[in-house]
């Protein structure tokens, strides 16, 4: 009873700075979704065509890309973030709060969300993509009709996996003053010893997860065939 009353009494005192967090934590993530969609599938639909027997093959251009998402994804979330500090200054004038934090929370996804593409886009039938050819398609018309067409469930699910594990990446940003949910719970939970604010913000982190699996296992199951 006393978390209860204790978080009832420390929410009535920090509701504006909680609801502030969030909308900073919704913003870390549309922003930083947007971005890793678009070069995450940029990247993955290019280790797919341009590896051994791919409908663009480029093993220079594969192994280049293959050790560089490898090298990144190795880092550890929190140290990229000190060493991305020098680029965020350069690309969004500042290494602090929600802005500062979006350009390793890209670097931080991307890498990942192109493996997981490249994955997916990997179990399409390849006698699809050799009848395809056989048609006269082009490696263009291959990659939107054929490659993206009928891995779109699979695309949805990393995707949703992705998202699930940005969730977190923002979460973790807070520890070097990016603002959100994390930081909250950084500044009121561990600093100020208010263990009902830590409770709360885990079971709000929990609830934005749960509506991106919902979410995602609707688009998954609309586009099953």
């Amino acid at each position: 009873m006393s978390l209860f009353q204790d978080m009832a009494t420390n929410l009535e005192t920090l509701s504006g700075e909680l609801y502030k967090c969030f909308l900073q934590t919704l913003q870390m993530l549309g922003v930083s979704s947007i971005f890793f969609f678009i070069l995450g599938m940029f990247f993955g639909m290019v280790l797919v065509v341009t590896k051994q027997g791919g409908i663009m093959q480029n093993l220079i251009v594969y192994r280049i890309l293959d050790k560089a998402i490898d090298v990144i994804r190795s880092i550890p979330f929190i140290i990229l973030m000190v060493l991305l500090i020098p680029v965020s200054r350069a690309v969004v004038g500042t290494a602090i709060g929600v802005t500062g934090a979006y350009v390793a929370l890209i670097c931080g996804t991307v890498p990942f969300f192109a493996r997981q593409v490249e994955t997916a886009v990997s179990d399409t039938d390849h006698g699809l993509i050799e009848a395809s050819a056989a048609m006269g398609f082009s490696p263009m018309e291959i990659i939107f009709k054929v490659y993206l067409r009928e891995s779109v469930p699979s695309i949805a699910r990393v995707t949703m996996i992705t998202l699930v594990n940005l969730v977190g990446l923002t979460a973790m940003a807070g520890a070097i003053g990016a603002g959100g949910l994390g930081d909250f719970a950084i500044r009121y939970g561990y600093q100020m010893h208010k263990t009902d604010m830590t409770v709360l913000t885990v079971l709000i982190i929990l609830v934005i997860v749960s509506v991106i699996q919902a979410v995602g296992n609707i688009v998954i199951n609309k586009t099953t065939h």
